[in-house]
């Protein structure tokens, strides 16, 4: 049972890259070669004698060759035990022979619905004889050898080439990678059939798949494994698609920040240059500027501290004076949509340093599920893309915001989705002033926002703090009016919540008080 000679070989694909060559290497090996459709055809074309699955069954293909290997001539060739005398029995009485190797990838499901096909042609590339070949195949691994990935046949001709026969090392790998191709497979045609054609929100059977994992040196931590898997199926791209330009290998918690920071990024595509420092997947400093080496300036001020060992994302073409500024400083990814080849030039001499290219920005505003494992289940929500405008603003305070108030309410706004709750932000002419996230209560997360904001003025020597004169955003709703009041103390004059407190008039009666100018959005954004 160790090796199994190879007599006879099915073959059925339809990437037909490396076939020719796998065809020739088999038949110079006396393998008998059977075959289907276009891929008998070019076997054929390449000078290979091949033989029709219909000589085997009998059976002519049929209904648009929807019908032709659901065979017992076929499927009884793979699933026969071959040492079992009842199986060795049945299949003498019915002359059906034996298949040794199956070589079959799937119709290609994915990219029809990638290219916009009509439904009656996905429909039409939901693959049913293949699956059951290579699913009988790999059940019957002992005896059958099923190849559904080309990046095998390399090892399937060196096996042959070395003793005529396949391992069942060999042969075990190919079926468990067999049935994981049947399973994502499976799986994309249940999501394509929940989320697209039934319009579903939360199917009954929820599949979550990846596939190429790359292994990571570790997780979070040395003493944890980690891997990045991209989804199986029609996805957008994102920082697990950008191009590697130069740099060390990207860690777990790389990844982890850099999605962070291209996501708020993707907030100000189009728009005026922007930079974002991300510091343990939270923004430590996001400004605008006419240049992008202004927004730099602008976003490294509110927190030089935090941005050392940072992550840096920016949303136009990286320059070179901008990439000589970054170097300055330990930064340990910064990703752009393009970058100059003068910024190439200075990031070379950071060795270390990743440099990301992601071509297009994603779209902030996407649809699609979020994925949180918790003992004993998963937490399915969908992505919050939830947006507002000027227009949906309510002004509830007796002092409207002024034109530039309201402009920086918005841009903290933004800032702010992307923030961990506790979230507050203060932001004046473009530029963040302080952040403070990830606080147990509101009114820390004001304060240590108000702090780090006098910390930036007393290192670059400004006459007073970024937060006086500065509009503040909060995630989700004041439920005491003491973070507002820490706010209104660090000199912020205007504020932008959700509202919605039972505290609401208390704290709107506070910033009455303060003379401040308070907007609000209808809408939270918590990020746990």
């Amino acid at each position: 049972m160790a090796d199994v000679a190879i007599k006879r070989a099915l073959l059925s694909v339809s990437d037909k890259s490396g076939l020719v060559e796998l065809g020739k290497a088999l038949a110079a090996k006396g393998v008998e070669l059977v075959s289907t459709g276009g891929t008998a055809k070019a076997l054929r074309e390449a000078g290979l004698e091949v033989k029709d699955v219909s000589d085997l069954t009998g059976f002519p293909e049929m209904m648009d060759g929807r019908v032709k290997t659901l065979h017992p001539m076929v499927h009884g060739g793979l699933l026969a035990v071959r040492d079992n005398p009842e199986h060795a029995a049945a299949m003498e009485e019915h002359a059906i022979g034996a298949i040794d190797l199956v070589v079959v990838n799937l119709y290609p499901f994915e990219a029809t619905v990638m290219r916009g096909a009509e439904r009656d042609e996905i429909i039409e590339n939901i693959d049913i004889g293949g699956p059951s070949m290579v699913r009988s195949a790999a059940k019957n691994h002992a005896f059958v050898t099923i190849v559904t990935d080309p990046g095998d046949y390399d090892t399937l001709i060196g096996e042959l080439e070395a003793t005529g026969a396949t391992s069942l090392d060999f042969r075990r790998k190919c079926a468990a990678k067999a049935f994981a191709a049947t399973a994502a497979y499976d799986s994309m045609i249940s999501q394509w059939f929940a989320f697209a054609d039934q319009q579903q929100l939360f199917p009954d059977f929820l599949a979550v798949n990846g596939k190429a994992p790359v292994e990571l040196r570790y997780g979070e931590n040395p003493h944890q494994k980690a891997a990045l898997y991209t989804p199986s199926g029609p996805h957008g791209k994102g920082i697990a698609q950008a191009e590697q330009l130069q740099g060390k290998e990207l860690s777990y918690n790389n990844y982890n920040d850099a999605d962070a920071a291209l996501e708020l990024c993707a907030e100000f595509a189009g728009g005026e240059p922007a930079v974002v420092i991300v510091k343990h997947a939270n923004p430590c400093g996001v400004a605008q500027g006419s240049t992008l080496i202004e927004a730099w300036n602008e976003a490294l001020a509110c927190d030089s501290v935090s941005a050392f060992g940072g992550i840096v994302a920016v949303n136009t073409e990286l320059d070179g004076e901008t990439a000589r500024a970054i170097c300055e400083i330990f930064t340990e990814v910064v990703i752009a949509p393009s970058v100059s080849d003068e910024a190439r030039e200075a990031f070379a001499k950071k060795k270390n340093l990743r440099l990301l290219v992601t071509g297009d920005l994603p779209d902030p505003r996407r649809g699609g599920l979020m994925v949180k494992p918790i003992t004993g289940g998963l937490l399915v929500q969908t992505r919050d893309n939830g947006a507002i405008t000027e227009a949906d603003l309510k002004v509830v305070t007796k002092r409207e915001p002024t034109e530039q108030e309201l402009k920086d309410c918005l841009f903290a706004w933004t800032v702010a989705r992307h923030v961990k709750s506790n979230a507050i932000v203060y932001a004046k002419d473009g530029a963040t002033a302080g952040i403070g996230a990830g606080q147990m209560n509101r009114r820390d997360s004001s304060r240590i926002a108000a702090i780090k904001a006098a910390e930036a003025a007393e290192k670059y020597g400004w006459e007073q703090s970024r937060a006086v004169g500065s509009a503040v955003a909060s995630d989700a709703f004041f439920p005491f009016a003491d973070g507002l009041l820490a706010a209104a103390e660090a000199g912020a004059t205007a504020i932008i919540q959700p509202g919605g407190s039972i505290r609401d008039e208390e704290v709107i009666a506070a910033a009455d008080e303060q003379n401040l100018a308070m907007v609000f959005t209808g809408m939270r954004h918590f990020r746990h």
